[in-house]
């Protein structure tokens, strides 16, 4: 009879160990499609606030925000109003992650050593600046503008590893970055961006299928993450892409697909909230080289 107790006992507690180890954590996230206006910060974040506490109403564990929503991306007003971070408008976003208990990823312009930066912060919710990273692939029209990221990388949360890049670090030519930041163990990443198109695009022309759904869903299958990308809306005044139009189309992928979509519109400031599991990871480092291999992907040329 003890021998019998006892195997219960045993069975019972490894039973215990596999639930917690395989427990399923879900995730809320709001993706605040924002309109920004070219150098206009007090107003752009004044909206952004808005958003925040929209999705803190609507208990989203984070919130993540557009690229550069201080001055607008490209807009000439940041060579002389650009500010550091920790900054105004960094400290703006601390007191209201923590004001509001809730996690905060936002894009914003960042002074640092006389040189201007397109940086997207990740704010825990106590106001603490966990993450930060510095937008690595520029766009040739941003050159005169910002200057490269020099790094890469995740932190651990209490929702697990999360990684941030931004916009074009997501072009199917750059996804090295994305390939990074999964093998570095991130099962959640999110980018700020700011898709802009001509102003006589179109939702029926479908311009992100190519540009930004297969690649997002490439790097969600590929390393079993989520993937959450909010974008800005509005008319791009001032800079070298002036009259163009960002539309919005914020999008969360996960291995299986798309989950959800914001409006493809130049008008469509709204909060779109997702809810997902946070999704486990099985492999590590050389697994990971296996599993790409298999997958048809090398990092060689075809001749090596």
């Amino acid at each position: 009879m003890k021998i019998i107790i006892i195997n219960h006992v045993i069975r019972f507690r490894f039973y215990i160990f596999v639930l917690i180890k395989n427990k399923t954590v879900k995730i809320k996230i709001g993706m605040a499609q924002l309109l920004v206006e070219g150098g206009e910060p007090e107003r752009n974040i004044s909206r952004a606030e808005i958003l925040v506490k929209e999705a803190a109403a609507k208990s989203c564990d984070i919130v993540i925000l557009p690229e550069t929503i201080d001055f607008a991306w490209t807009h000439p007003s940041i060579y002389s109003e650009a500010l550091p971070i920790p900054g105004k408008y960094s400290d703006f976003f601390c007191n209201l992650a923590k004001q509001y208990t809730i996690y905060i990823c936002v894009g914003l312009t960042e002074r640092k050593n006389n040189k201007l930066y397109n940086t997207a912060l990740l704010i825990d919710n106590n106001g603490e600046i966990i993450l930060k990273h510095s937008k690595i692939n520029l766009l040739e029209v941003e050159h005169p503008y910002y200057e490269i990221g020099q790094s890469i990388s995740v932190v651990d949360t209490k929702f697990g590893k999360i990684g941030i890049n931004i916009c074009a670090d997501n072009y199917k030519d750059a996804l090295s970055i994305g390939h990074t930041i999964g093998r570095m163990g991130a099962q959640i990443l999110l980018s700020p961006s700011s898709w802009t198109v001509d102003y006589s695009i179109t939702e029926e022309m479908d311009p992100y299928l190519d540009k930004w759904e297969k690649p997002l869903s490439s790097l969600a299958s590929l390393f079993n993450m989520l993937v959450v990308s909010t974008t800005s809306v509005g008319y791009i005044v001032g800079g070298p892409y002036e009259g163009k139009k960002m539309v919005g189309c914020s999008i969360a992928v996960d291995k299986n697909g798309v989950l959800t979509k914001g409006q493809f519109n130049e008008f469509a400031g709204e909060l779109i909230v997702v809810i997902s599991d946070v999704p486990q990871k099985s492999m590590k480092g050389t697994q990971i080289s296996d599993f790409l291999r298999s997958q048809g992907i090398s990092y060689l040329p075809k001749n090596s």
